[in-house]
């Protein structure tokens, strides 16, 4: 069953070509599709297109179709287009007529349109609540061990001291960035384009701000081609947040790796959450943070794709843009789950302790030390030169005391300012 078809069959190999994946992504699409559904039965009934007890029975078989769909027990067939053709179809098989009248007033082009929205809508919501999660994980972990040294880097070469507490709290910080490209995410997703039917509009009466407001939808796009012309737009801002999160994901993870290592030997996790080797048994080897690190580099490519794909395009409603639905659908779970298993790894992190103690980490305070006589009135390339001769000739003896005092420093490391920061963004 197709919603366009007009008694011709579509020839086998174009129906299969053109539906590709669309029927198992839109099992996931499916309960917004009935939300939306029935939001607009009641704008019908509104408008008096539907009676009051046929707006209440489409209601009700809605209800019953996204319970299933929402427990797995949807199906759609591949005598099915997509999940709009089955659900006309089980309306119309339990209600008659009264099934075949849902669609009017609406084009698939603003129904797969407000569904998408509405899944993209709760995905962000629960994607910033799980990144809020990983926040105050690391920043509980950033107080725990603001005091252990930990040996900081340019170039891959030992530079100038650190701690676990800026390098925990760095990562919380880096969120809040993220955070900001999410809820950019989110706004544009929170505009209903139920209504814009197929890119321009209907004859009938419709009342969009009264399906707005029962989807709980903040605004409306009120252009109508505007609207259509959101597909592919959401789907790009929303990967644009996926890979700025995926960014952060990822460098945390090769971090991790690197600590993990016993050149470094800065960190371990307990070694059920480690794999071994088939041949070396000594190796814990780091497989869920390199498969973070590696899935979070592929997320990054996402909105470059999605670019590519909706590029030169007029305006109005093409059918390339039912590409960028599955790579959107995947993402978000891709994301999501590296999400999970950072917070679920780092929550049983094992931190080094005197880390920097040891000789090799000497030359990590020469510019405390430089830093000092600075302070005592000698010119700093002067005394930065003075430095340089004593490296030179190994007579440099480090001392391991630090004296950083300022907003976000190794001795202030600003938790609560960054803390308030990221209540800014979540409120």
């Amino acid at each position: 069953m197709k919603l366009w078809q007009k008694g011709t069959p579509t020839n086998k190999k174009i129906d299969h070509f053109t539906v590709g994946n669309d029927r198992s992504y839109d099992l996931i699409l499916a309960p917004y599709d009935c939300i939306a559904s029935k939001a607009h039965a009641q704008m019908l009934g509104k408008i008096g297109l539907l009676q009051t007890a046929e707006v209440e029975a489409l209601v009700n078989a809605l209800d019953a179709i996204q319970k299933a769909a929402e427990k797995g027990d949807f199906t759609i067939e591949a005598t099915f287009e997509d999940m709009h053709s089955k659900i006309e179809y089980l309306l119309t098989q339990e209600l008659g007529d009264l099934g075949k009248k849902i669609h009017t007033a609406r084009s698939r082009n603003d129904q797969v349109l407000v569904a998408l929205q509405l899944y993209l809508k709760e995905e962000l919501k629960t994607l910033k609540k799980e990144v809020f999660s990983l926040f105050e994980l690391l920043l509980t972990l950033a107080e725990k061990h603001q005091n252990d040294l930990l040996p900081g880097y340019t170039h891959m070469q030992v530079a100038m001291p650190s701690s676990f507490g800026l390098w925990f709290s760095s990562y919380a910080e880096s969120l809040i960035d993220d955070l900001s490209f999410l809820n950019t995410a989110s706004f544009l997703v929170d505009q209903n384009p139920l209504g814009s039917a197929a890119g321009f509009g209907s004859s009938f009466p419709i009342d969009r701000e009264m399906t707005a407001e029962a989807l709980n939808f903040s605004t409306l796009k009120y252009n109508v081609v505007a609207a259509q012309m959101g597909r592919g737009k959401i789907e790009k801002a929303t990967a644009t947040a996926i890979g700025m999160l995926g960014s952060t994901l990822a460098k945390l993870a090769m971090d991790v790796c690197l600590y993990m290592g016993q050149d470094f030997n800065f960190i371990s996790f307990p070694e059920e959450l480690t794999t071994g080797s088939s041949i070396m048994p000594h190796k814990k080897n780091p497989d869920v943070f390199e498969l973070i690190r590696g899935k979070c580099n592929l997320l990054q490519g996402l909105p470059q794709q999605l670019a590519l794909l909706t590029s030169n395009l007029p305006s109005g409603y093409h059918r390339e843009m039912q590409l960028a639905k599955g790579p959107i659908i995947e993402a978000l779970q891709d994301i999501k789950a590296c999400l999970e298993m950072m917070q679920y790894s780092l929550s049983a992190i094992e931190v080094r302790k005197e880390i920097t103690a040891i000789a090799k980490y000497d030359y990590l305070f020469s510019v405390e030390t430089l830093n000092e006589w600075v302070k005592e009135g000698m010119p700093f390339r002067e005394a930065y030169q003075k430095m340089g001769e004593m490296i030179k000739k190994g007579n440099y003896q480090p001392k391991r005391t630090l004296d950083h005092t300022h907003q976000g420093s190794i001795g202030n490391l600003q938790l609560k300012a960054i803390k308030a920061k990221m209540k800014t963004l979540m409120d």
